[in-house]
């Protein structure tokens, strides 16, 4: 089954981000061409991943101090676990949360401290995967270099059954063209423009044999733009290899390759600059050191064959992201040796005591509201006034008017006390 991409990408949540995403691209290739002279897309994408990860800078700070901060309390968190080791009940349970999370508050530190950057990070990885796959969609100066070819392609008699046929020829198998509208249609064509692999446009030049000049010219503009290093960031690595393989362009294949290798050893290298905090812990936190460790070896091989796959565009994102990381991981564990830990310590206890002793004051006052609401719902009432009460009832009893069903009531009462006289 084929996938429609028509455009842009209408997700509710990934599709706003994309969006979001395609406006920076397209001001960072605006702004590359006007001041620069310099059309491409791959620049556009480093630039945009610098521009991310500059952004994000304060919060992988606090990350990187969360970890040597969670170093500091693991002696701390692992007398806790120890002091409840075979204690299964749950109110041993709910103890140990709660002298747990008491070392969280006094270090100053979350629970997602570690989490908040990649619950960023993984939507725009995401978003820009949408965005790297159909570039025009999006980028609306890049767009343009197909117009004026696909008006020509519109105009011919019959073009939707020339298109048709060539899209199983030149073998797109992510495109499916819609003519519903001659705005959709465009849509469509530029979508199959976008995915051609490298012999797609000889192929097109065969089918729109009128046209070769302006295929020639946007097929060249196209290479422009979507160049890096002599490779087509549209294609995939996998379709790379194809080509080269062909071609006998081992220069090609060789690209195609090293991509995917990029990316693999610089998350590794990533990885490898980044503080553990669990070093440090031992007890149950050994579990934790080893899931760390897996997953750390995980995600470098599952980047390495997913790069293969995707369009180079997406993997020069994530070598460039793995990069810009390794040098900011460089200076921030720089940073971090020269830290005075103790001082941002003793601040963040300052911190936690304040915290609870505004919440102490605003517990106390609710209790105090809820004290002062129930005396004035119900106040308490001495045994003199219960009984001048009663005289009060009784009194207004005797002097009830006739045929009043209070008249009544005390006929009936007077009766019940001579019967059991």
């Amino acid at each position: 089954m084929t996938e429609i991409i028509l455009t842009q990408y209408s997700g509710k949540i990934l599709g706003p981000i994309a969006k979001l995403i395609g406006y920076i691209m397209n001001g960072l290739y605006m702004f590359l061409h006007h001041v620069f002279g310099i059309q491409n897309i791959a620049l556009c994408i480093i630039l945009f991943t610098f521009i991310i990860y500059f952004l994000m800078l304060p919060l992988t700070y606090k990350q990187q101090k969360f970890s040597r901060l969670q170093q500091e309390m693991s002696p701390e968190i692992n007398a806790i676990r120890e002091k409840y080791k075979n204690k299964k009940d749950q109110v041993s349970i709910q103890k140990m949360n709660e002298e747990t999370q008491m070392v969280y508050q006094k270090y100053g530190v979350s629970t997602m401290g570690s989490c908040v950057q990649l619950l960023i990070n993984f939507p725009i990885m995401l978003a820009m995967y949408q965005v790297i796959r159909n570039v025009p969609a999006y980028v609306g100066s890049v767009k343009e270099v197909y117009t004026p070819l696909v008006e020509k392609i519109m105009g011919v008699d019959g073009y939707q059954d020339i298109m048709s046929s060539f899209l199983k020829e030149a073998n797109v198998g992510l495109v499916k063209l819609n003519f519903e509208t001659a705005a959709t249609t465009a849509n469509s064509i530029i979508d199959v423009l976008y995915a051609l692999p490298g012999q797609g446009w000889e192929i097109l030049k065969g089918s729109f044999a009128g046209l070769t000049d302006i295929i020639s010219s946007t097929e060249a503009a196209v290479a422009h733009f979507n160049d890096f290093f002599g490779i087509n960031i549209a294609n995939s690595p996998m379709n790379l290899i194809g080509t080269g393989w062909g071609n006998k362009d081992f220069l090609l294949i060789l690209g195609a390759i090293l991509i995917p290798l990029a990316s693999y050893g610089s998350q590794v290298l990533s990885l490898k600059l980044m503080p553990n905090a669990s070093n440090s812990a031992g007890g149950e936190n050994d579990a934790m050191a080893r899931q760390l460790k897996t997953m750390n070896t995980v995600m470098p091989l599952f980047s390495l064959f997913m790069v293969f796959s995707v369009p180079v565009g997406l993997g020069i994102y994530w070598v460039s992201g793995s990069v810009i990381r390794c040098g900011q991981q460089f200076f921030l564990n720089k940073y971090m040796k020269n830290l005075d830990l103790e001082v941002i310590i003793e601040k963040n206890k300052e911190k936690a005591k304040k915290k609870k002793e505004k919440q102490g004051i605003y517990e106390n006052q609710i209790a105090n509201a809820a004290r002062m609401n129930t005396r004035k719902i119900a106040e308490p009432v001495s045994t003199a006034e219960k009984e001048q009460r009663i005289r009060k009832t009784e009194e207004y009893a005797r002097t009830a008017r006739k045929g009043s069903l209070l008249e009544k009531a005390n006929m009936v009462k007077e009766f019940n006390e001579r019967n059991n006289k």
